[in-house]
Order: structure tokens, then C-alpha cells, then sequence
């Protein structure tokens, strides 16, 4: 394609950035500082398996100001469910003070990683004059995890399904993100980990899908 974009859209974890070590570790690790043991690998299994089962992270309903409380009570349960098939739901004196720790911990650099080609490839398409969104179904520390990784300056736009409304691959999230560049999605790509809710979603949504296989 000799035609450059206008905006390149990009997803955010997994994307720009990875768990350092595995959310298993992280879950099991915040656990043992509240007198909790269990391994990371069951914690990985059951938090993929609560992560699957729950509803997209869209509050269609909400008041904005309302928001971050939906989010927060979203990821509650994810977490909830996730010790509960590790069998040790009930061995926490004050589950709720732990998961504030955890999700608090989410929301600062001290989970993530940036990949080594982010960096490189954020300069580059700033050097060419093409707009740089994030378009994720990430929630709202979206932003604090961009600040704290130095990474928030990069991007005109961000979207997230909390705030939109409708998650990847919903093409009305796309068309949510493409509006703020005053942007048709011919004009647009969006790079992303999934092949369902990047690739797929953006291609529905007449952009150029792009899938980065962070796993190899």
C-alpha cells in the first residue's frame, strides 16, 4: 500500500504493552502480602476462564461520572471468580481491601512492559505526520497507564469500550474512534493482538485490520 494513513489505530495490551511475568503471578504474588497461597499457573488458568465468561465491558446505561465504579465492580468479579475456582475464595479475611490493592496496581507502570518495537514504530509514524489513536476495550486507567509509561503524548484519541459504549468488534466503537479524526475508515488502520476484535472488527468497519502476534 503506497498510500499512507491518516490515523493508525492501535490496541493496547498486548499490543503496545504486556503483564510483566503473567496476571496469574501478579494475582498470586498481591494474594501471599494478604496470607493467600496459590500458584500463578492456577490463577492464569481460572482468570482466563472468568475473563471469557463475562459480558463485554460496556455501560451503555451509565452516567459518565458513574463509570469508574462499573469498571471497577466489572473486574471485581472477574477477580472474585478467578480465586473462587482456585478454591480459596474464602480464605481471604477482607477480599475486597485486596482487590482494591490489585486493581490499583493495574493502573501503574509496575504491570506493564512496553514492547521493544513500540517505541520505534510510535516515533516513526509521528515523523510522517500520521495521527496515532488508541482504540481498546481497556477501561479508563487507560490513562494513567499511558502516563506512567511514558506513552500518552504519542496519541491524539483515545477510545475505550467503557466510555464508548461497545467493544471490539463492534464496528459502532470504530466508527466512535474514527469520528474524532474526522477520519473515513478507508483512510484508517488499526493494529491489534486479536484476530476476532482487531483484525475482523476493523476490517467489518472498512479499515485496514492489521494482526500483531505478540505470542510468537
Amino acid at each position: 500500500m503506497k498510500e499512507k494513513p491518516k490515523v493508525i489505530f492501535l490496541d493496547a495490551v498486548n499490543t503496545l504493552f504486556g503483564v510483566k511475568g503473567s496476571v496469574g503471578e501478579i494475582y498470586s504474588h498481591i494474594a501471599q502480602e494478604f496470607g493467600v497461597e496459590v500458584s500463578a499457573d492456577t490463577l492464569n488458568q481460572t482468570f482466563i476462564q472468568s475473563f471469557k465468561a463475562a459480558p463485554p465491558p460496556i455501560f451503555p446505561d451509565a452516567e459518565e461520572q458513574d463509570i469508574p465504579q462499573r469498571e471497577f465492580d466489572w473486574w471485581f468479579n472477574i477477580a472474585q471468580n478467578t480465586f473462587e475456582g482456585a478454591g480459596v475464595l474464602d480464605k481471604f479475611s477482607d477480599f475486597s481491601t485486596f482487590f482494591s490493592e490489585l486493581y490499583i496496581h493495574f493502573g501503574t507502570a509496575e504491570a506493564w512492559f512496553i514492547y521493544p518495537d513500540v517505541l520505534p514504530a510510535l516515533v516513526n509514524w509521528r515523523r510522517l505526520g500520521i495521527e496515532l489513536g488508541i482504540l481498546s476495550n481497556f477501561d479508563s486507567r487507560i490513562y494513567s497507564v499511558l502516563q506512567s509509561l511514558e506513552l500518552r503524548d504519542f496519541f491524539k484519541s483515545i477510545t475505550i469500550s467503557t466510555q464508548a459504549g461497545a467493544a471490539k468488534p463492534d464496528g459502532k466503537i470504530f466508527a466512535t474512534a474514527l469520528e474524532k479524526h474526522n477520519c473515513s475508515p478507508e483512510a484508517a488502520w488499526h493494529i491489534g493482538d486479536s484476530i476476532t476484535e482487531d483484525y475482523h472488527g476493523a476490517r467489518a468497519a472498512g479499515l485496514r485490520g492489521i494482526w500483531i502476534n505478540r505470542q510468537n
